[in-house]
């Protein structure tokens, strides 16, 4: 399975999830609720720490690779994500075909396919550039050092703000699977499917390039107009 690596960019870092960062994942999670109706994000100390060790088990039997969502400016934890379903095609045809390790079973086997999920962010945090920058990092690494050949996300049918930021990515609609699972909210839910491909990766990564300059360019330019 993939080893645990730390991505860096501008506006944020992304380091392998561990137990200290449970009391600022807490913290961050604390201080507005009001967006997390479609997201499974922990609340208080001890859910934050259980939060954690699951992710980590889930590292550990190579179903995941768990970051914290560090911004860059002042090293404060915002959030967490994901690599999650990750899929290795090596060896002979299994039918029916489901996420599964490497059959090789070599430690630093790396996935051909995988899926970003388990995003979630702190209310200061959001609409800052630091998803859509974690975002890129996330692509690069899976497309350029794994090589992978697709990567998944999904979200709840009903989070349209999710489902938004999937699409300014340029990531492409697979459609809606209907009644598909239940909800935080325990209803029965659908679930919007969406995907890049390895030869839609230029593209992507040039719009959000493009995006992030954007962004920049207009808080430099607030900053201006302040000064």
């Amino acid at each position: 399975m993939p080893a645990p690596v730390i991505l860096s960019g501008r506006s944020v870092r992304l380091e392998p999830l561990s137990p200290t960062h449970a009391p600022a994942l807490a913290a961050a999670a604390a201080a507005d609720r009001t967006s997390y109706a479609f997201t499974p994000v922990p609340h208080g100390l001890d859910a934050a720490y259980a939060y954690v060790h699951s992710a980590m088990a889930d590292q550990e039997a190579g179903r995941s690779l768990a970051f914290a969502t560090v911004r860059a400016a002042d090293g404060l934890v915002v959030g967490s994500t994901r690599f999650c379903e990750l899929d290795y095609w090596d060896g002979p045809v299994v039918w029916p075909p489901a996420p599964r390790g490497p059959l090789t079973g070599a430690a630093d086997a790396v996935p051909d396919a995988a899926e970003i999920g388990g995003t979630w962010l702190s209310a200061h945090a959001q609409g800052t550039g630091i998803n859509t920058e974690a975002k890129l990092l996330m692509f690069q690494h899976a497309f350029d050092t794994w090589r992978v050949r697709r990567i998944s996300l999904r979200a709840d049918a009903r989070n349209a703000r999710s489902r938004a930021a999937i699409e300014r990515l340029g990531a492409v609609s697979e459609g809606v699977r209907r009644v598909h699972t239940r909800g935080l909210d325990g209803l029965v839910r659908g679930t919007a499917f969406y995907s890049v491909l390895d030869e839609e990766w230029p593209v992507v990564r040039h719009t959000i390039e493009q995006r992030l300059a954007r962004a920049e360019r207009s808080v430099n330019g607030c900053r201006l107009v302040l000064a």
